[in-house]
């Protein structure tokens, strides 16, 4: 099928499909007319994607371990027990990440309080009612 058709099928921009391709998530085979031809398990492969985008997963680590993802219910599951091992790595990057952000929250949250405290009394010794 074409990329038009696979676009259609599978909800994504002809562009995603293309970025994707370039990424090593689809290879699809060329036709002499330099058109790309696409399978239909390229469907699949596209919602696997999906999935593991959704996931937080970057494009880097989706084309490593996509051939060893199996069906699993609603998700995916890894095959091979060293792709498992590098899932559980990007999940704890994940958490330091996420630690990360939570303590700059905190930081800004506090710069903010400090500012919206320091405009009440400043508007509160020249006479300002401060709501």
């Amino acid at each position: 099928m074409r990329i038009g058709e696979l676009a259609r099928r599978t909800g994504m921009s002809t562009r995603a499909l293309r970025y994707y391709e370039e990424q090593g998530l689809l290879r699809p085979a060329r036709r002499a007319s330099g058109y790309r031809e696409f399978a239909e398990s390229d469907v699949e492969s596209v919602r696997r994607v999906r999935i593991l985008l959704a996931a937080g997963l970057p494009t880097r680590i989706i084309a490593e371990v996509l051939p060893c993802m199996v069906e699993s219910g609603r998700y995916l599951a890894p095959a091979c027990d060293e792709m498992a091992r590098d899932l559980r790595a990007e999940l704890e990057r994940m958490n330091r990440e996420i630690d990360e952000r939570r303590a700059a929250r905190s930081i800004l949250e506090e710069i903010l309080a400090a500012e919206a405290r320091d405009a009440a009394v400043g508007a509160g010794r020249s006479g300002i009612a401060v709501a």
